[in-house]
């Protein structure tokens, strides 16, 4: 007798979203007095006003679990009803074991499978595109797609052009297969470009800096370095391929969109690109001023703010897209 194949989900529904933000705050004036630098050339370029920072001894896979907690209340489900666990991170706890299999140990939820993306800022986007799809092939029926930074542990201190960008966070959102067919992912998109790397990364030799990139280097391995001008270039043109293709591909118009749901990066490039693409700025959120830039969990706790508020609810389409280090990109179109 042959045997019937599985009967696979129609659709894949976000039921939660969770957040867990450390409860220092890290103000520009507090920055003032550890580099030099001022809150108004701080909010001018970047729109940044403060941003959190995790207390010594706070690992990367604290603030993972409490937002996967956070997540698994706000769906309604047990965490010992997850199947998977994906977590964008790329500031692990250690090389091994995974930061993900961490998190499931320390909310109670194994055998829980646990997989770890690092992509830096576009681990969310890879992660909700990953969750989708392992659910409508039936791997899975409940994902939780967590995104967790301490990048105030990976940051130089005395570089005044890295250190007021970033904070620390975790977002999380529950996935679940749906019979319902109108909802999930309509379009997605993963993109890398190697060759680009060296414009953000983080060295542990004096063998990782590349040629030619000492004038960026600050000096102090093990930290985050980056080409400002280079990565501000490459996200405008990706951001809005991206972000174009998806429109493309689905048949919709930005009227059609409900929010476009971004990667905190810097408030400035965001709203001009958004504005030459069609959408109001009421479509585009941001957060960037009291978050940083929280690398992957940044676009999670903006979903997670603007369902909290009501500004999104089901039936809404939605673009997510991030870009990040990778230098790497992700867009998904979703039906909540």
């Amino acid at each position: 007798m042959n045997a019937r194949p599985p009967v696979l989900p129609a659709g894949v529904a976000l039921r939660g979203t969770g957040i867990a933000i450390p409860e220092k705050i890290l103000s520009n004036e507090d920055l003032e007095r550890i580099v030099d630098t001022s809150d108004e050339w701080i909010v001018q370029r970047t729109g940044i006003k403060t941003r959190h920072i995790v207390e010594p001894g706070t690992r990367t896979s604290d603030l993972a679990a409490e937002a996967v907690q956070h997540a698994c209340a706000d769906a309604g489900i047990d965490v010992t009803g997850l199947d998977l666990l994906l977590c964008a991170t790329m500031t692990q706890d250690v090389i091994c074991p995974a930061t993900s299999a961490q998190v499931v140990a320390k909310i109670g939820a194994i055998p829980c499978g646990a997989i770890d993306l690092n992509i830096a800022c576009t681990g969310f986007v890879a992660g909700l595109n990953m969750g989708a799809n392992t659910i409508r092939a039936g791997g899975a029926k409940a994902v939780a797609v967590v995104a967790a930074d301490t990048l105030s542990t990976i940051v130089n201190w005395e570089d005044r052009r890295t250190c007021i960008l970033f904070g620390d966070a975790a977002s999380c959102a529950i996935l679940q297969a749906t019979d319902d067919p109108n909802r999930g992912s309509m379009y997605q998109n993963l993109g890398s470009n190697g060759d680009m790397g060296v414009s953000l990364y983080v060295p542990r030799s004096e063998a990782d800096i590349p040629p030619g990139e000492d004038e960026n280097y600050s000096g102090k391995l093990n930290t985050l370095q980056m080409n400002g001008k280079a990565v501000y270039k490459f996200a405008v043109q990706i951001l809005a391929e991206s972000v174009e293709n998806a429109l493309r591909a689905t048949g919709l118009t930005p009227d059609d969109i409900k929010m476009v749901i971004a990667h905190q990066s810097n408030e400035r490039m965001l709203k001009s690109s958004w504005k030459r693409l069609g959408f109001d700025d009421d479509k585009v959120y941001i957060n960037i001023d009291r978050f940083g830039n929280t690398s992957a969990a940044s676009a999670g706790i903006c979903l997670h703010e603007l369902r909290q508020s009501g500004r999104v609810v089901e039936g809404d389409y939605v673009i997510f897209v991030a870009q990040g280090g990778g230098l790497s990109w992700g867009a998904n179109l979703w039906r909540l």
